[in-house]
């Protein structure tokens, strides 16, 4: 990724969820601009190792860290371990989630507990962890969720990721209100379909990926690139008037009119 005009030289970020798909796109782009990133993983340690690699080569810095983002025990061990090596976060991107493709009348409460502890209460316990340090230390700090614009536009068999994808849009107006006085930005990114592990079956046919980016005005599904050029003006001084707020990263999808 090149990316002018942004420095994050002497920066730390954290990246939940960052050992592939969109997490490591953010997470090399953030290193890329000079950042110190953590590339935080839950079970894939060798995905992870993988990023850091891919870090380093580019010429920028990063260690990965196992943490469970869903136990506060796992988020307090990892924000104590950066803050022993670097002593501070300026950086919080809250990325790691995991789909639910299950209908309502189908899905049971382990499956619904298991997305919402992952993709909601774990971007709560991350950002009142790296928000309460970031307070402590003066840091006048960034925290991005990576949200998903099945917020706001219906998919069958995802009641419980989009209630998850929706609950970080509203908890992020209310951090971001909360924590504005201390100079700590909150913002929500939306993106579509974009090219991950997620996306695996439908980006192995072809057919598919021609039916999906037919319905983008912009013609093409989304890259991890895509994701982490809007974070990174969301960390950037360009950004520094900009809160509470959400971008959808969509190539225009949630712009196309309903059929009539």
């Amino acid at each position: 990724m090149t990316t002018t005009g942004i420095s994050l030289a002497g920066k730390v970020a954290i990246v939940t969820g960052a050992g592939y798909g969109i997490g490591r796109g953010i997470a090399v782009g953030l290193a890329q601009q000079g950042a110190f990133v953590v590339v935080n993983y839950g079970h894939l340690r060798s995905a992870a190792l993988e990023a850091v690699l891919e870090i380093k080569s580019l010429g920028g810095d990063a260690i990965a860290v196992r943490a469970d983002v869903s136990r506060q025990a796992d988020v307090d061990r990892m924000l104590a371990r950066v803050l022993g090596l670097r002593g501070a976060v300026d950086i919080l991107v809250n990325n790691a989630g995991v789909i639910g493709r299950t209908p309502l009348l189908e899905l049971d409460e382990h499956e619904w507990d298991r997305v919402m502890g992952v993709n909601l209460r774990g971007a709560y316990l991350c950002s009142r962890a790296v928000a309460r340090a970031m307070v402590r230390t003066g840091t006048h700090g960034r925290i991005v969720h990576i949200g998903s614009i099945h917020a706001v536009r219906s998919m069958p068999g995802r009641c419980h990721y989009a209630a998850s994808k929706a609950g970080l849009v509203a908890m992020n107006r209310v951090m971001a209100f909360e924590l504005a006085p201390h100079g700590i930005l909150c913002n929500v990114i939306a993106p579509g379909a974009t090219e991950s592990e997620a996306w695996g079956t439908v980006l192995a046919d072809a057919a598919e990926v021609q039916r999906v980016a037919a319905e983008i005005p912009l013609g093409r599904i989304g890259t991890p690139n895509d994701v982490a050029a809007a974070v990174l003006f969301l960390v950037s001084p360009a950004a520094d008037y900009i809160t509470g707020t959400s971008i959808d990263v969509d190539g225009g999808l949630l712009a196309t009119p309903i059929p009539v």
